[in-house]
């Protein structure tokens, strides 16, 4: 059964967000066929229409308006009901992000449809799309399937795999203008944190730190694996309740859920609480003084020594692979 699907577009910090892509892939299962249009809302975004084309996207839609430069649900929601109603599709993707946790619900609720949350994979089946999500903090997962109306998901990052680049196609791209009205929150200015190194959210490669780090000094060799492999440095709530590090590097149950290829774990002791955030990773490597610690029971390879005479090896090991690779 072929279907329209809309996909929301992300864009931060002067890019699209990988999770885009994956949501456009997501959608493109979801079609069966049939047309994939991507939306973009910002003040300034029309630039990144053809890179949603390239990844799959049949076309896309822009909405523009100096009131839509940062995220508010009011004015975004605004935005996406516009282009709604003239696309009638029969699905939505977001990502599974802080705008798509936050804008699907409501969008959902004034849709009256329902929404399959944090999809970590999708299949077709019969005609019916199989939408499998995580459920009980990671340690089962349920599969879904919409039997009325409009299917509307969200889509972790990190787990559906994108479309191969291909900047030979090309797709219409057109603009709606909506009249931004009403907003109950006026964004005066946003102050961001300075960015080290990848977003933890969509990194494929994560270090991550507990409390055997000891101190904010004891994340450097962390730090220092993570720039020599092109990942990001995150953390047990246990670390950030030691103030070792922020709490935007938190993983777990009230931090990021993260899934990324590789997930090196250096003095955590694997709490169910930060299991929850990180345990669907690819592959997970543990190192711990603890030969007991919980964390080598989800670990696919285990080491068992000090991670401040480990890390030091690994990460001259790595550099040594990438000069002779």
């Amino acid at each position: 059964m072929a279907r329209k699907v809309l996909v929301m577009g992300e864009v931060r910090d002067g890019s699209l967000r990988n999770v885009s892509f994956e949501a456009v892939a997501a959608a493109k299962t979801i079609a069966e066929g049939g047309e994939v249009v991507g939306l973009l809302v910002g003040d300034s975004v029309a630039s990144f229409a053809n890179e949603l084309i390239h990844y799959g996207a049949d076309r896309v839609v822009t909405v523009e308006n100096d009131k839509l430069k940062s995220y508010t649900s009011d004015g975004y929601a605004q935005a996406f009901s516009a282009v709604y109603a003239e696309e009638k599709p029969e699905g939505i993707v977001f990502g599974h992000t802080a705008l798509g946790k936050d804008l699907s619900p409501k969008l959902a609720a004034k849709l009256e449809a329902g929404l399959v949350s944090d999809v970590t994979a999708l299949d077709v089946e019969g005609g019916n799309v199989i939408f499998t999500r995580p459920i009980y903090s990671g340690k089962a997962f349920e599969k879904k399937i919409v039997t009325d109306g409009i299917l509307f998901a969200t889509v972790r990052p990190n787990n559906i795999a994108t479309l191969e680049k291909d900047e030979s196609r090309s797709g219409d791209v057109s603009s709606i203008t909506v009249d931004v009205k009403d907003l109950r929150t006026i964004i005066q200015d946003v102050v961001r944190k300075t960015a080290e190194g990848v977003d933890l959210s969509e990194a494929k490669v994560i270090i991550a730190g507990g409390r055997g780090v000891k101190s904010e000094e004891g994340f450097k060799p962390l730090k220092e694996l993570a720039d020599v492999l092109g990942g990001a440095v995150g953390a047990s709530r246990g670390a950030c309740d030691a103030e070792y590090c922020d709490y935007s590097l938190q993983i777990g149950q009230t931090g990021k859920v993260v899934t990324p290829d590789l997930y090196i774990a250096c003095g955590i002791s694997g709490a169910i609480q930060h299991l929850a955030g990180m345990s669907n990773s690819k592959i997970i490597v543990a190192i711990n003084k603890d030969p007991e610690a919980s964390i080598f029971k989800v670990a696919d390879y285990g080491i068992v020594g000090d991670l401040f005479e480990v890390l030091p090896l690994l990460t001259e090991e790595f550099k040594k692979l990438k000069v002779h690779s």
